[in-house]
C-alpha cells in the first residue's frame, strides 16, 4: 500500500503513523504542499493522511484549495482517509461542514470518549489537543469522539474516512519537538497546562495502539 502523507508544519510530523506503516510494510511518501506546492494524485494514493497545520481551512491559500480537491477525489475513489486536526477540518469542509472557533482553546492533555463501537477500541483515551478551531459534523457523517470541552472531537464518514480534532500520532520525541518550538501556544488554554507539564505528562502507550486500530479499520474498508 502506498500511504501518502501531507505534512504542513515542520514540528508536526507523522510520528506513530510511520511506525504503523513500517509494521505493515507499506510505502510512505511525505509531501509538504504549503512549502513546495507538490501533491500526489488520487490514482497514486492507496491511503491519504493529512496532518495538522497552523493555517486554517478558511484561509484563502491556493494550496489549501488544491488539498481539498485531492481529498474530494480520494473520497470519490473510495480511498481511505485520515485527517488530523487541520486535516480533519479539511475533510469537514469537503463534506459540507464548517470550520469555526471552538468554544474554548484546548492545548495539552485531556481525554476523549468514543461514541461509536469500533473493534478493540477503548471507551476513553487521553490525547494531545493543540487547537482553538473546530469542525462541525457534516451531513452523512457520524460523531466518533467527544469530550466536555468540544463536543465534536472526531467523526467518521462511510467507514472510509476519519477526522480527528486531536493528536494521537506524536511519540515522545515528537511531543518534545512540538512543545519546545510552539509551547507558547498553550497560553490561554482551558486545560491550564504549562509547556513543562505537557512534556512531563508523557505520551500514553495507548495512543499509538488506538491510532493503529483506526488505521487498520480504514485499510480494511
Amino acid at each position: 500500500m502506498r500511504v501518502n502523507i501531507l505534512q504542513h508544519a515542520s514540528d508536526e510530523g507523522p510520528g506513530a503513523i510511520l511506525t504503523w506503516a513500517q509494521q505493515h510494510h507499506h510505502e510512505v511518501f511525505i509531501y509538504h504542499p504549503n512549502d513546495f506546492g507538490q501533491f500526489p494524485t488520487a490514482d497514486e494514493t492507496d491511503m491519504l493522511v493529512v496532518l495538522g497545520s497552523p493555517a486554517s481551512p478558511n484561509d484563502d491559500e491556493i494550496w489549501i484549495k488544491q488539498e481539498r480537491a485531492l481529498i474530494k477525489a480520494c473520497l470519490e475513489q473510495h480511498i481511505p482517509y485520515l485527517g488530523i486536526c487541520f486535516g480533519g477540518q479539511q475533510l469537514a469542509k469537503v463534506l459540507g461542514g464548517e470550520v469555526k472557533d471552538a468554544p474554548v482553546k484546548e492545548v495539552g492533555w485531556a481525554p476523549v470518549t468514543l461514541q461509536q463501537p469500533l473493534p478493540g477500541m477503548p471507551k476513553q483515551v487521553e490525547v494531545l489537543h493543540w487547537h482553538q478551531q473546530q469542525f462541525t459534523i457534516p451531513a452523512g457523517a457520524e460523531l466518533l469522539f467527544s469530550n466536555e470541552n468540544v463536543v465534536e472531537q472526531g467523526f467518521m464518514y462511510q467507514q472510509r474516512a476519519i477526522a480527528l480534532q486531536f493528536h494521537l500520532e506524536p511519540l515522545m520525541d515528537n511531543l518534545r519537538e512540538i512543545v519546545i518550538n510552539d509551547g507558547s501556544y498553550a497560553a490561554g488554554s482551558v486545560l491550564g497546562q504549562t509547556p513543562t507539564q505537557i512534556i512531563d505528562h508523557g505520551v500514553p502507550r495507548a495512543n499509538a495502539i488506538v491510532l493503529g486500530k483506526l488505521l487498520d479499520f480504514l485499510a480494511q474498508n
